[in-house]
């Protein structure tokens, strides 16, 4: 195997050797391994073809930083090798390749690419007309990627929020300093760091020539920062945008952290820039921070003779850490005519390595099998770009290059940051960050070590001072004297192929050729040449594109700019954003007495409310049980989960005129009505139950998951409406429970006697207010259920006292709990729409046959207008009743409901009722299948087809006589 001895392999574990298969053939890596690690240290340099001309394709910045190591996974496709971790019985293959990686049939494009210019795609395909149809599949198959697992099963992704004083993002030198700084100052801090482990460039580079002094320094300061107990450490994490009010979204493994910090340090460093000349795209030539990578993380030996290309010092370093690793360095080739460092030449000429100022390679010379570099050609530099005849050949298998550095801005742009360039000195800056955000390190000009730790220690100063914790801004560090950006490393060749975006393939030409087409704005040759557009985002094909657009405008790169950086930073999953969430976990005044029941819980919005109560394997015994008691004899439930809305004032019956489509002016003292609201464009967002307690009182239920959106909207609106009316959110208020079913009344007795609850005193759809077992009570006459019931509203703190009292007092009766899903089993027995379940983001009152809860004489009420336009217009869909025989194949919830070929609809709920003796569902149909009588076909497990008849609602007691007891 291709591997260095200890100390070098800061992430593998060689106690764990893990084998994998790559191409068809057995490979053998380490734990901690990346795949296109293991493969270099298993002799692989070969991972990938290009996406354009399918031109072979190795380790660029081993740092997951480019398209050059696309491969793909049984069940991925698209993964970058250089940042996937490696993992025992693997199995890797090389993707866009027709034929074999080694020989590849399409790499014959690479011949005809005079034929195929930039932006050939535009001109070339779109006549004559529908040509496009039959060039598209040839395209998108030659020029396609990794190929997706149709049988994938999800993986489980959630999500969770943290909250401090100080995010630090990087961990390198300046964020390892600046977090440090601001703990001991006392804020609480997070360190976000990309790496599996801490330390930035201290974990791979080389500062001055001391091999070991970085090394040590990282010890020193990750062991400080572990230990320290206002430091909390998230590794291997991407930090994938900045938003406002520092609102920063952070992936970690499957979970995505919703960062909130009061003050943000950005010290994210920098990117390693490529030089560009011909066949710079070869396998064997990447960056030197890739070389060093492999060598200081993955302990692999990146070549056995090897050419540095450099337009800074830090090239004599990384030649220096080649030496050390037993690597033949040939020569290093100085672009600069004059070196920053004299004595970093004496120290690399000390160990025979020859060195050539004022050089550039000109090109890249491949071996016989045109896989990896062979050699390279070596000439003076005689102006910008340009180089002398004479020419050095000298042979090679690695090749670093390195033109200079490029900060890592995208976050700072994406908070408003602007990106500027000195053309005298060819360094960035970046300047108009909010006064919350902080830059420190190299990504601040700094590249010195010892600047680099005092911008960080300086950044943290600022930011406690900001935070009210003491201290005084640092006086920083000065910009660095020397200079890291070699000007103009652009070296064009007659025959091309100097590649400037890796990732998509694009020339030197190109990117003049979109110039001379009229795009001169670096954004439009973005557009027109997608450079840029690719895995790499423009890491390194930014600042070159900037250059060459700036040349042939006859413009400054600080004239032309870079193009704009938007969130993400880099590629992000879908199941990132989908994943499930966290919220506030609350629990019910009863929730105790639920367990000691033996309840199933479910979520419901933020609250754990019992599904039913029984084993988890017996829910359709337990619910059908619980059901029957509740048309038998009594039941119990906890409702406390309820929204509660206290409306006060004299125009209180106004705001609810204006905010339900029903009329609300003339309910009686004493009075319920079902309260239906809808949004401005008519779709319905909520319901409840509307209580007139006075005059100028009401007591409103809303949805558990849809209080809050309601209480947000009433208050959204009555800034503008100012009626002189309070409104109040109670929910946590009181603790609720709804005592349903034939006897419930008997039961109810027992305990409140300061209320008439005969059929006349206190009538259906009444509302009163009394005490309960000696409790202060709202006794509502209100039937989801279809049966005789009273929902019972206490304050909260009497919540358990009032279970207690109902459960002791209806024994006789053989009172029992009933739990969710039990309730929506019932309700959908009586045909009762669920807000969200049974409605959907474009569900209108007439859909849902709600055409009674509107109250036709008002003036207004939000969505008024919306609606009559709705109903004005032919129905295209409906919510109908459908049952099937017992046995049936049960629809599930989304199930779909077809009209011929076609989708005319879905399931909303369905389940099989007991009580009518087949299974009952609600879905929606096409209008012309709402008719009862109707056979609806809907698609069911497995693809099977049933036929459900359409039916009147209710299914159960279509007179309501039940509930009106």
């Amino acid at each position: 195997m291709n591997r260095l001895p200890a100390p070098m392999g800061l992430l593998i574990d060689r106690n764990r050797p893990l084998t994998f298969s790559f191409d068809g053939r057995s490979c053998q890596g380490f734990a901690g391994d990346t795949v296109a690690s293991a493969l270099a240290g298993d002799g692989r340099w070969l991972l990938s073809r290009s996406f354009k001309y399918h031109r072979p394709r190795g380790p660029l910045t081993m740092a997951g930083q480019d398209a050059n190591t696309l491969v793909q996974l049984p069940d991925e496709p698209n993964v970058l090798a250089d940042d996937y971790p490696l993992a025992a019985g693997i199995s890797v293959t090389p993707q866009n390749v027709n034929g074999s990686l080694e020989k590849d049939r399409d790499a014959i494009l690479g011949k005809f690419s005079k034929f195929m210019p930039v932006g050939f795609y535009y001109r070339a395909f779109y006549k004559p007309k529908g040509m496009w149809k039959r060039w598209e599949p040839l395209i998108r198959k030659k020029a396609g990627l990794g190929v997706l697992d149709l049988g994938f099963e999800p993986t489980y992704h959630d999500k969770a929020y943290l909250f401090c004083d100080l995010a630090v993002i990087g961990s390198g030198p300046a964020g390892l300093s600046a977090a440090l700084h601001a703990a001991n100052g006392g804020a609480k801090v997070l360190l976000i760091e990309q790496s599996p482990v801490l330390g930035g460039s201290l974990t791979y580079a080389r500062f001055g020539l001391d091999a070991n002094a970085a090394m040590g320094l990282r010890e020193e300061l990750v062991s400080a920062v572990k230990g320290h107990a206002n430091i909390r450490v998230l590794d291997h994490a991407l930090c994938n945008a900045w938003f406002a009010d520092n609102y920063l979204p952070v992936i970690q493994g499957n979970r995505l952290y919703k960062v909130r910090a009061r003050q943000c340090i950005i010290a994210s460093g920098s990117f390693d820039q490529p030089v560009i000349f011909r066949n710079n795209d070869l396998p064997g030539v990447m960056l030197t921070s890739a070389a060093q990578r492999l060598m200081r993380l993955y302990a692999v030996k990146p070549g056995k003779r090897a050419v540095v290309l450099t337009g800074n010092d830090d090239g004599y370093l990384a030649a220096l850490d080649l030496f050390d690793a037993g690597v033949e360095v040939a020569a290093v080739v100085d672009m600069r005519e004059r070196i920053d460092t004299p004595g970093l030449v004496t120290a690399v000429q000390a160990k025979g390595i020859p060195c050539h100022a004022g050089h550039t390679v000109y090109e890249a010379l491949a071996d016989k099998h045109a896989r990896h570099i062979s050699a390279v050609d070596v000439r003076r530099i005689s102006a910008r770009g340009k180089v002398a005849e004479a020419s050095t050949r000298i042979d090679c298998d690695l090749l670093c290059m390195s033109a200079g550095y490029m900060p890592v801005y995208q976050l700072l742009c994406q908070a408003g940051g602007s990106l500027r360039y000195a053309d005298e000195h060819a360094a960035f800056s970046i300047h108009n960050l909010p006064k919350m955000l902080r830059v420190a390190g190299s990504v601040n000009g700094r590249h010195d070590l010892q600047r680099v730790i005092a911008d960080g220690q300086r950044a943290a100063s600022e930011a406690l001072v900001d935070l009210d914790l003491g201290g005084a801004p640092g006086d920083g560090a000065d910009k660095d004297d020397s200079r890291v950006n070699f000007p103009w490393p652009i070296f064009a060749h007659p025959q091309g192929k100097e590649f400037v975006d890796f990732d998509e393939d694009l020339q030197i030409r190109d990117i003049v050729n979109a110039t001379r087409h009229g795009y001169r704005d670096v954004q439009l040759v973005k557009r027109f040449s997608t450079v840029g557009m690719g895995p790499s985002q423009g890491r390194h094909s930014a600042l070159p594109t900037a250059r060459l657009v700036a040349d042939a405008t006859g413009r400054s790169v600080s004239e032309t700019g870079v193009t704009t950086a938007r969130p993400p930073f880099s590629a992000e999953k879908l199941a990132h954003i989908a994943g499930r969430g966290f919220d506030p976990y609350r629990q019910t005044a009863m929730h105790r007495r639920h367990v000691e029941l033996g309840a199933r819980l479910m979520p419901a919005g933020v609250w754990q409310r019992p599904a039913f109560y029984g084993k988890a394997e017996d829910r359709e015994a337990c619910m059908q049980a619980e059901a029957r008691h509740v048309r038998e004899k009594v039941g119990l439930i906890d409702v406390s989960t309820l929204g509660g809305l206290d409306i006060r004032g004299p125009d209180a019956a106004e705001l609810l005129e204006r905010m339900y489509t029903f009329g609300f002016k003339k309910l009686a003292v004493g009075r319920t009505r079902y309260a239906l609201m809808t949004a401005e464009d008519g779709v319905v967002i909520d319901d409840g139950v509307a209580c007139r307690l006075a005059e100028q009182h009401f007591y409103v239920s809303a949805t558990t998951s849809g209080v809050d959106r309601v209480y947000r909207s009433m208050l959204k609106w009555n800034a503008q409406w100012r009626l002189n009316v309070d409104i109040a959110n109670v929910s946590a208020a009181f603790a609720a429970v709804n005592l349903a079913g034939p006897l419930s009344r008997q039961v109810l007795e027992k305990l409140c006697s300061d209320v008439d609850l005969g059929a006349e005193g206190f009538p259906y759809l009444g509302v009163r207010e009394g005490s309960v077992a000696g409790v202060p009570a709202r006794l509502l006459r209100v039937g989801f259920v279809g049966e005789l019931g009273y929902e019972i509203h206490v304050p909260a703190r009497f919540g358990e006292h009032l279970w207690d009292a109902l459960m002791e007092a209806g024994k006789a009766e053989g009172i029992r709990p009933f739990g969710v899903e039990t309730q929506r089993l019932l309700r959908l027995e009586k045909g009762h729409v669920i807000i969200s379940q049974d409605t959907d983001g474009m569900t209108h009152p007439a859909e849902i046959d709600m055409g009674w809860a509107i109250g036709r004489k008002k003036p207004f009420f939000v969505g008024k207008r919306s609606i009559e336009i709705l109903e004005a217009q032919p129905l295209k869909r409906k919510l109908v009743g459908f049952t099937l025989p017992r046995g049936s194949t049960k629809p599930l919830e989304g199930h779909l409901v077809l009209k011929g070929p076609d989708i005319s609809g879905n399931v909303t709920s369905c389940e099989y009722s007991e009580t009518v003796g087949a299974i009952i569902g609600m879905a929606y149909a096409g209008a012309d299948q709402a008719t009862p009588g109707t056979q609806i076909p809907i698609r069911v497990e497995g693809g099977e087809i049933v036929q459900a008849a359409v039916v009147q609602l209710p299914f159960f007691d279509p007179e309501s006589k039940r509930q009106e007891l």
